[in-house]
């Protein structure tokens, strides 16, 4: 299989992407420099908010999107990957307007959850990937049940999100969380899905235990590295 070079539209935010580009390196299984992928990143920090977009007819992060996708495939990128869970509302747009194939976060989690045997997550996401149905749509056609926050329990993770880490927040209390995580196991999930690309770095600068958590970004990178013709590290 030919080498390919990958692009990142990130910016959404920053540390989701550099989160992205670390895992990519970690998940290649590279004994030196020059056995490493090519990557380009554009940290696009200007994309509207997909939450606004979706729920409250904030503009379209679309045209902002694909202008990150060309720049990239005239850099020398052969295919993208989005680190913005919420931003695949719009993915049917964004690889339609592409000139360059666009990997798909949620499709690639719900086959790996599908592939390991689970039947049932909860969901921590955006209030726009909630509510637009982004994950639950692609988990119910691999025949996972979706379990999700109730209301207090949603604005905790939007809170997690915003005020935690998209505010670098160096400390956030996640007691009103762990206790939403409880009771999402208890309502059947076997893995929680860590919805949001903010996300597991919050699970990991704030110590909430992450023992039974699915890292979308790390199955995307996983992936990435298989697609781009490299040997995944296992």
């Amino acid at each position: 299989m030919p080498k390919r070079s990958i692009g990142i539209i990130g910016g959404m935010g920053p540390m989701a992407t550099l989160d992205l580009f670390h895992k990519v390196l970690k998940s290649t299984d590279a004994h030196n420099d020059a056995e490493h992928i090519r990557i380009y990143i554009d940290c696009h920090t200007g994309i509207p908010d997909r939450t606004k977009a979706i729920l409250t007819g904030g503009e379209s992060p679309v045209p902002h999107i694909l202008e990150s996708a060309e720049k990239l495939a005239a850099m020398g990128a052969d295919f993208l990957l989005i680190p913005c869970n919420t931003s695949h509302y719009f993915y049917e747009e964004i690889a339609n307007g592409s000139s360059i194939p666009v990997m798909h976060m949620i499709r690639e989690t719900a086959q790996a959850l599908k592939k390991d045997g689970v039947a049932c997550v909860g969901l921590l996401a955006t209030d726009g990937t909630v509510q637009a149905g982004v994950y639950q749509k692609e988990l119910e056609r691999a025949g996972i049940q979706t379990v999700c926050p109730d209301a207090e329990g949603q604005r905790e993770v939007m809170r997690l999100i915003y005020d935690g880490v998209k505010a670098g927040a160096n400390s956030f209390d996640t007691t009103l969380l762990k206790q939403e995580l409880q009771r999402m196991r208890e309502m059947g999930a076997q893995r929680i899905v860590l919805g949001c690309t903010e996300l597991p770095i919050a699970f990991q600068n704030y110590g909430i235990p992450s023992n039974d958590t699915v890292d979308p970004t790390d199955i995307l990178a996983k992936a990435a590295v298989a697609a781009a013709g490299y040997p995944v590290k296992r």
